[in-house]
């Protein structure tokens, strides 16, 4: 049953890939109860993310499941073991191992999308360092980013910037809580040979409150991916978006430009975006147009694009 599925996934969406030139894309998330995992391409190698559901298997019964669920990815995709990243994951109560180390020496490789270069990890850390659902958006940036002056808030590994400055921006900040992510996306401005510090400013700091600090008018785009919830030590309050996301965007509209751009995204499954208490002119739900091939009719995030 599952080798059936994924074969029939895979010959459907690689042809669609090779066709965009596309080498990291989405082949299955979870399409039957029975395999709870997501299985991504990432060049030659294959991440894949189990999430732990409730089975009645022995710990060995488990084991041999996997195995045998693995030994099929590599058969239908042509992929060695070795190629295969396991990484299973956890409904967390606490995302407090979110930045933690296994301090063991950290395993990166170099991918390319939409000509650029991304530095990624599919073992060591929560995510590998590059978002494939936003691909589409961030290409709608990088189109929009000439000339203009561009924040990214809560910027992970700074995917969306890099494409900023490949669309020629006319200065980046790039702002995240955690150290290592801001290294991470210095990491993939020097990829792309984006070196020049007057233009590109990266900032380690709580986005909650460095929006308090944000001068009026001073920004034509600002991208905003918030976490759903986020109880960082680090942070000094707590963020719940669904009651948080109508003040953070009421902040990025202060700090925007008079026709400035807002680009904001929710991974929240039960999202309402309350429009009504949002000082924007133009909203718009860009959910569907940013929807890439390979996650149509799974995606479960809310795009949306409003201007000043």
């Amino acid at each position: 049953m599952f080798e059936n599925r994924l074969a029939k996934l895979y010959k459907h969406l690689s042809k669609q890939a090779r066709r965009q030139s596309i080498s990291c894309y989405r082949i299955y998330d979870k399409d039957l109860p029975e395999f709870p995992l997501i299985i991504d391409v990432y060049d030659d190698k294959v991440y894949l993310a189990e999430y732990r559901a409730k089975h009645h298997l022995t710990e060995e019964e488990h084991e041999q499941w996997l195995n045998e669920s693995i030994n099929i990815i590599s058969k239908v995709l042509n992929v060695a073991d070795e190629k295969i990243y396991l990484k299973e994951r956890k409904r967390k109560s606490e995302r407090t191992d979110q930045y933690q180390k296994t301090g063991e020496e950290k395993e990166f490789f170099v991918v390319e999308e939409g000509g650029l270069k991304f530095k990624i990890n599919l073992s060591d850390y929560l995510d590998t360092g590059l978002f494939l659902d936003h691909r589409i958006t961030r290409e709608m940036v990088r189109k929009e980013s000439t000339d203009r002056k561009v924040l990214n808030l809560f910027a992970y590994t700074g995917s969306f910037s890099v494409y900023a400055a490949a669309g020629g921006a006319a200065a980046i900040t790039t702002v995240d809580l955690s150290n290592t992510y801001i290294q991470w996306a210095k990491d993939n401005f020097e990829l792309n040979g984006f070196m020049d510090s007057s233009k590109y400013h990266f900032i380690i700091a709580d986005v909650l409150q460095y929006l308090d600090e944000l001068k009026l008018n001073s920004f034509d785009t600002i991208v905003m991916d918030p976490p759903t919830f986020s109880n960082s030590k680090k942070m000094k309050d707590f963020l719940d978006i669904q009651q948080d996301h109508v003040e953070l965007i009421n902040k990025c509209m202060l700090a925007l430009k008079p026709g400035g751009i807002l680009y904001f995204s929710t991974n929240y499954t039960k999202f309402v975006l309350e429009a009504d208490k949002i000082q924007a002119s133009t909203i718009k739900d860009i959910t569907k147009q940013t929807t890439p091939f390979d996650f149509a009719g799974k995606l479960k995030r809310s795009c949306y694009k409003l201007i000043k």
